[in-house]
């Protein structure tokens, strides 16, 4: 059984982050539905922090901060169930589900993204303005940066987990499903919802209702992305 002190918490920098990401992969099933979205977040980190040192972005220390406080709401998600605990609700029904043999790998993964950019990303930005003494605006450039780079997450997702023609065919639900489903506007959601909370951090119990409610709304959108298509 996967124990909270198996996975210590990353390091700071993209690299700790890398680092915890592959032990998570190393102690899980490769057919663990978490395991599925943890092997691609895996690849766009790697592939943010390159783009990164190759200077993809013009604020380096903008883009690792939010690089790292994006990854450290999914990285506690884990930590909270590894501990016995409940994960937010927009990480429950991937937990709740990762072993449902009627889910297929690619339902995983974009439940998996949803729940990290309709909720996570948008508390990331918050966490950021926090540390650095910013704006969301000031974070826009990095912002959408990262968004391009999580564009190519979603069309791995679909091309190595979608099955193939004749399947698809046969599984008509399951193409549905998964064109319900649009990355842009969940991002263009998360830089609402962003730009919302901060203007709400002088009022902190509507900032915590309001994120109490985006975690919800987007867990609700999860729990729909996992229904059993076999």
């Amino acid at each position: 059984m996967t124990r909270l002190e198996d996975f210590p918490a990353p390091a700071h920098g993209i690299d700790g982050v890398v680092r915890r990401m592959r032990a998570l992969g190393d102690g899980w099933r490769p057919d663990d539905g978490v395991a599925v979205f943890n092997r691609l977040y895996l690849t766009v980190t790697e592939a943010i922090g390159r783009d990164i040192d190759g200077g993809g972005f013009a604020d380096r220390r903008a883009a690792v901060t939010l690089d790292v406080r994006f990854a450290e709401r999914y990285l506690a998600a884990v930590d909270t169930v590894a501990a016995g605990g409940r994960a937010p609700a927009c990480w429950r029904p991937l937990f709740q589900l990762r072993s449902h043999p009627g889910v297929r790998p690619v339902q995983f993964a974009l439940a998996g993204v949803n729940a990290h950019i309709g909720h996570d990303l948008a508390l990331a930005v918050v966490d950021t303005c926090h540390t650095l003494g910013c704006e969301p605006a000031d974070l826009e450039d990095e912002f959408e940066r990262v968004g391009e780079l999580l564009a190519l997450l979603e069309e791995r997702v679909r091309e190595e987990l979608m099955p193939g023609p004749d399947v698809l065919e046969l599984a008509d639900p399951l193409t549905h499903l998964m064109a319900s489903w649009s990355l842009d506007r969940a991002r263009d959601a998360a830089w609402a919802a962003a730009r919302g909370l901060w203007a709400l951090r002088g009022l902190p119990s509507l900032a915590a209702e309001t994120a109490v409610r985006l975690d919800s709304a987007v867990g609700l959108v999860s729990r729909f992305l996992l229904t059993p298509a076999r």
